[in-house]
């Protein structure tokens, strides 16, 4: 049985921040001289990056002063554009220490720590008071749960009456297999990726309305042909990038996921829901 410590392992490399550092000082920067939008290639750990980011959040209403959750918040990228851009507190929680870790570095070092606060726990239970927050997100998080049921109503036990829940994970759209590992498993006993009618069955259930769903296949595969574009234009990837998230066989993780893609066999996928009385 996969465990929390395991799904933990699988995103720990130990030498991240570094690893950070040296992709910036390629670039003549460094983090304290770093800016959201420098950073943006290495802290969206999703497909599409911040566009994707962008995307579900103007489904969110988020404003100033709102109390946002980033659940799954990794290396603290989503939080961040998100408190810079709308002026509000964001609190972020991940399984993975190390990036919990990264992630108070990194926006201590880029002088907008101020209004965010992470959290290393286990998204099954997080160390939050009831209704909590105005809004949730959770991008590209699912996919390491298998208890959706459980996860849903655990954020809609912090997320307030009225409050929305927008997800972005990556979601089966057929019964075929795909090879391993991926970014977010490194096997299939760490995978637990459902379709879009489980995870609104599982949103329903724990209380949650949906407001809009869409399927992002097409969304992947053209943000998928940038990305190579650009490599082949540049003699390789950029110094700052997911490379240096996924550890040294992030070629075999990001070809194996870009073929399931392609295949149909999987595509992000965005859910924006709300919290029903």
């Amino acid at each position: 049985m996969t465990t929390a410590a395991d799904v933990a392992s699988h995103y720990s490399n130990g030498g991240l921040q570094a690893a950070i550092e040296s992709g910036l000082a390629a670039l003549g920067k460094t983090l304290s001289s770093a800016s959201i939008a420098d950073l943006a290639p290495v802290d969206e750990f999703h497909i599409g990056g911040r566009e994707a980011t962008i995307d579900i959040c103007e489904q969110l209403h988020v404003q100033p002063g709102s109390a946002v959750l980033d659940v799954g918040c990794g290396i603290g990228g989503t939080a961040r554009f998100i408190s810079g851009t709308f002026g509000c507190e964001v609190t972020g929680i991940d399984l993975t220490a190390e990036y919990v870790e990264v992630a108070r570095s990194i926006s201590k070092a880029t002088h907008i720590a101020d209004q965010l606060t992470f959290e290393t726990g286990n998204a099954l239970d997080m160390p939050f008071v009831d209704s909590a927050f105005d809004i949730a997100t959770q991008l590209h998080v699912g996919m390491n749960i298998d208890d959706k049921a459980a996860l849903f109503a655990e954020v809609y036990r912090v997320v307030r009456p009225g409050g929305r829940f927008g997800v972005y994970d990556i979601m089966r759209l057929t019964d075929g297999s795909h090879a391993f590992p991926v970014p977010w498993a490194s096997d299939a006993t760490m995978s637990f990726v459902a379709s879009l009618s489980d995870y609104e069955a599982a949103l329903r259930s724990a209380g949650f309305r949906i407001l809009a769903s869409r399927e992002r296949g097409q969304f992947a595969r053209d943000f998928f042909a940038a990305l190579k574009q650009h490599a082949a234009q540049t003699d390789g990837p950029s110094p700052i990038g997911l490379h240096l998230i996924l550890g040294d066989d992030a070629p075999t993780k990001i070809a194996n996921m870009v073929a399931a893609v392609t295949a149909g066999t999987l595509a992000p996928t965005e859910i924006v829901c709300e919290r029903l009385a």
